[in-house]
Formats: structure tokens, C-alpha cells, sequence
């Protein structure tokens, strides 16, 4: 991991402009399901994640505060399906996401002043803990993942971006998502066995990692995301050639 990071830059994500626009990309960036590659104003082809942040930022861009929650507080599943939609498809699940956007937004207006500047400012610098950033995610839905994967996300993006500055680096995790639970499989790092269990195993052997390498786990997390996404032989196949858990469509975060 040591040879991989020392030629490896993480991404700015300059791009994103705003922290809400980061905290309501990223409450619904799971499953998307798109069946092919797209471009967007001339840009990509992107596929999946990439796809959705590139629709709802471009859609950001058009419409200045779309992204916001005065904005998403009352969006239908109609105008979800058409931001998201290019050329004859479009997310999975737009009413879940419409949903999702609602209790984000409303919340946020009830607790942190309607932006996700208040919510950042009412954590005081603290990732975990009682009253840390994590721990205040935890009280939207979009945000209820027990690992947390949405919400490390977001504080990637929020750190990266200069928004929030966190005093408890030991408390970063990394996001247990198909990639990386593939990656760790097949270098023989963890197990299979069920969901739930192969996505916990997941990010306690990448923190394990983190710490010997000296990696950051954020860091550790955009590598293994970039490197391994096209490349499940990344860190070799100790494990055998096999794949992550099949999805559940049920969950909202994976």
C-alpha cells in the first residue's frame, strides 16, 4: 500500500461546491443502477456514482441552490427521476432519493438552521463521539448506515474542501462499499459470508492496514476506490476469484 500511495494523489473535489451540495449528493449516493455511460455537457462518459454526483452538480450549476435544503424540502419523485435522467434512463429508486432529500432538508431546517454549514459548525471539530459530526448524521435517514459509509463521505469531502477541520483523526474510517469489500476478498484479507458481515470484516481490515502503512484512511479510501474500481487484482488474489456479497435493494447505502 506504502509503493501505491507514494505515487498517488486523492482527489480536491473542487468540483463540489458547496458543503450542502456535498451533504445532499452524498445522502443518496447509493445503488444507482444506470445500465450504460454517459456524458454530461460534453464531459466523461461517467457511469454509476460518478454519474449521479455529475447529474446533481450539473443540475446545481443550472439552477444555483437547487442543492439546498429551502430547495429539497418538498421535492416529488418526478423531479428527482428528471434531474437524474440522461438520455432515456434514470436512477434507481427516485422515490426513495425524493424521500431521503425531504428528511434531510427537513431536518436540517429544524436542528442546524437549514444549511450544512450549521450542522458542520455544531459538531465543534469532532468526527466521533457523542455530539461529533458521525454521530449527528446518524439522526437522518439517508445518514442511518451502522458503518457509517455515507457519513465518512461526506467528511472526506467536507475535510478535503477546507469546511471542517477535524481535532480527532484516529476516529476516520474508511467507506465499506462494493470496491473495497471486493479488493479485500480477493487479497485474502477478510472472509466471505454474509452482507453485513463481509462489510464490517471490510473496514476493520482496512483500518488495520491504515494504521500499519500510515495511510490515512481517507486516503487509503480514494485509492483502493480508483485503483481497485477497474482492477479487483489490485493487491493480488490470495482470497481466491471471488466478489463482494450480492447487493440488497432494500438498503439505502449500499
Amino acid at each position: 500500500m506504502r509503493e501505491l500511495a507514494a505515487g498517488y494523489t486523492p482527489p480536491d473535489f473542487a468540483a463540489v461546491p458547496s458543503a450542502d451540495a456535498a451533504l445532499f449528493l452524498c445522502a443518496i449516493d447509493h445503488r444507482t443502477a444506470y445500465e450504460r455511460p454517459h456524458l454530461v455537457e460534453g464531459e466523461g462518459p461517467y457511469t454509476g456514482s460518478a454519474l449521479l454526483w455529475a447529474l446533481g452538480l450539473d443540475a446545481e450549476r443550472r439552477r444555483p441552490g437547487f442543492l439546498s435544503a429551502s430547495r429539497l424540502a418538498t421535492i416529488d419523485v418526478d423531479e428527482v427521476a428528471d434531474v437524474f435522467g440522461v438520455r432515456g434512463e434514470t436512477v434507481a429508486g427516485p422515490d426513495v432519493r425524493a424521500r431521503l432529500w425531504r428528511d434531510l432538508a427537513g431536518g436540517l431546517e429544524r436542528e442546524y438552521g437549514g444549511d450544512a454549514a450549521g450542522l458542520l459548525a455544531a459538531a465543534d471539530a469532532r468526527l466521533g463521539g457523542a455530539g461529533g459530526l458521525i454521530a449527528r448524521l446518524v439522526e437522518f435517514e439517508a445518514y442511518s448506515d451502522p458503518l457509517q459509509k455515507k457519513s465518512f463521505l461526506f467528511a472526506k469531502i467536507a475535510a478535503r474542501r477546507g469546511w471542517f477541520e477535524p481535532a480527532d483523526p484516529e476516529s476516520w474510517e474508511v467507506c465499506a462499499d462494493n470496491v473495497l469489500m471486493r479488493l479485500a476478498l480477493r487479497a485474502g484479507l477478510i472472509e466471505q459470508g454474509a452482507l453485513a458481515e463481509v462489510r464490517a470484516a471490510t473496514r476493520e481490515a482496512w483500518k488495520r492496514v491504515a494504521v500499519d502503512s500510515g495511510i490515512p484512511p481517507p486516503v487509503l479510501d480514494d485509492l483502493l476506490w480508483e485503483l481497485g474500481r477497474d482492477d479487483p487484482d489490485l493487491l493480488g488474489t490470495e482470497g481466491g476469484d471471488v466478489r463482494e456479497p450480492p447487493r440488497d435493494p432494500g438498503l439505502i447505502w449500499y
